[in-house]
């Protein structure tokens, strides 16, 4: 049966399929939030249903507990096992997703009520909209779309669904590393749709991705806070010695002041730059659609350089400051910085942590205060990602893209991070294939983080078109 059929029964179920992603939105599965635990695990049962609803085996993989800050430990979200199809003369496909979200709250600055999937213009608000419930939907409504219409999944399938992506993936790794020669042991092709795409109209394909190193400056001066009416000027103040340390990480344009960074860089190879010159990309409707005042270059190969090519450092938050509405005259005692540097290939994580620490002590030494200072990095860091866009798991994904879309996809790198790529990549001995659907404008991790319904429904029909590709290869 031909795509034409498919792509038909797929449009016919589309307000099945929106229905389905408002009930997955409507789980507040926020794994960053002890008190939301629960959801999480909600969520996964319910997403074990629908997945053996659709003929699937399924296992919850035990992941351990987790330590809060205050020492208790609460459970870890089990890890999702779904197989669908186990005939030994087709070969295997490992699908990857999460069905945890960011934190929000309608007083964040939300439109609408984040964890109620509200229709407007064509757009699809929630949060896990895009970020990452919509595509994992998008493989079930391909699947359903393909059984429905009794066409024989020309591949198995693996399904690997975590609960733990927006905080670490915390013992993802080492469940993995454990399947290496069990679950992982026959996998042919691995995708993943965890990315969006460049622009808002034209699909790609992501074939690297840039890692991340977190990092913590922790400043004490006296033993709690105080009433700067009455010892403001008695004391080596904190908040100003941190925002002093963090204001010398970077300069204007965003360009890293720690010199053992750039040391790291893989150089740029002959005609890498003209790589980014092909691609389809309006900067200046990239900078309205930002509300940006002004970019830090407006040459659009540099520019795609800086976002995918080259590190970036990012101040993130203060902890112990005053951030509320109105005015509140206290000296902290005690503040925590928090950035990240976006590292790049040849970049290790271990070593970029050395410098940045080693960096971060020698700013203290100048700053000449008395105050206790702490320099630390965060979490693991994670590594950078690159995989063959010649592979034929690429060529399959441009193939199922340009049947759907009508137009060959723009390969391009990312500047976000998805630490478990490589793991898969180094586990399988497979390219993973970063396969979106999402529009450059769907605000993950943001406020009014959305899906348009075109590319919830025409990303199924993308899935249900590869899910066909790889029965050719």
């Amino acid at each position: 049966m031909s795509l034409e059929a498919v792509k038909k029964e797929i449009d016919a179920n589309s307000h099945r399929f929106i229905e389905r992603l408002r009930d997955a939105v409507a789980i507040p599965s926020v794994s960053a939030d002890p008190e939301r635990r629960s959801d999480v695990l909600h969520m996964i049962d319910w997403a074990a249903k629908h997945l053996e609803a659709l003929g699937a085996d399924c296992q919850q993989i035990p992941n351990g507990t987790q330590q809060l800050p205050d020492g208790t430990e609460i459970v870890l979200p089990p890890v999702l096992f779904a197989e669908l199809g186990k005939d030994p003369k087709k070969k295997t496909l490992l699908v990857y997703g999460h069905l945890d979200v960011q934190p929000a709250e309608k007083s964040d600055g939300w439109n609408t009520d984040p964890f109620v999937l509200t229709e407007k213009d064509g757009k699809l608000y929630g949060r896990g909209s895009s970020d990452d419930k919509g595509p994992v939907l998008a493989w079930m409504n391909a699947i359903e779309a393909l059984k429905k219409l009794n066409i024989d999944i020309p591949v198995n399938i693996k399904f690997c669904l975590e609960g733990m992506e927006e905080n670490g993936s915390e013992g993802l790794e080492d469940i993995l590393t454990r399947e290496k020669d069990g679950y992982l042991k026959d996998v042919d092709f691995c995708c993943i749709s965890d990315s969006q795409w460049l622009g808002k109209t034209k699909p790609c394909l992501t074939y690297g991705l840039r890692g991340i190193c977190y990092y913590f400056v922790e400043i004490q001066g006296v033993s709690q806070d105080l009433h700067s009416g009455i010892f403001g000027g008695s004391v080596y103040e904190p908040m100003n010695d941190l925002l002093w340390v963090l204001s010398q990480l970077s300069a204007v344009d965003g360009k890293i002041h720690i010199p053992e960074i750039h040391q790291m860089v893989a150089p740029v190879k002959e005609g890498e730059r003209e790589l980014y010159e092909s691609i389809d990309f309006d900067i200046d409707e990239y900078r309205k659609d930002l509300g940006a005042f002004d970019l830090t270059t407006m040459d659009k190969a540099e520019l795609l350089m800086r976002r995918w090519r080259y590190p970036s450092l990012s101040v993130h938050g203060i902890e112990g400051a005053f951030s509320s509405p109105g005015a509140k005259t206290v000296i902290p005692a005690k503040v925590v910085g928090k950035f990240s540097i976006r590292i790049v290939p040849n970049m290790k994580p271990n070593e970029v942590d050395d410098a940045v620490v080693a960096h971060l002590n020698k700013l203290w030494s100048q700053r000449g205060s008395p105050n206790r200072f702490k320099a630390y990095p965060g979490h693991e860091g994670g590594k950078c990602w690159s995989a063959d866009p010649a592979d034929p798991n690429y060529q399959a994904g441009a193939r199922a893209m340009k049947a759907v879309f009508g137009v060959e996809p723009d390969l391009v790198r990312e500047g976000c991070s998805i630490p478990i790529t490589i793991t898969f990549q180094e586990l399988t001995g497979k390219n993973v294939l970063l396969l979106p659907i999402c529009a450059s404008d769907d605000m993950a991790h943001s406020q009014n983080e959305k899906m348009n319904v075109r590319n919830y429904i025409e990303g199924t029909k993308v899935m249900a078109a590869y899910l066909m590709e790889l029965g050719k290869l």
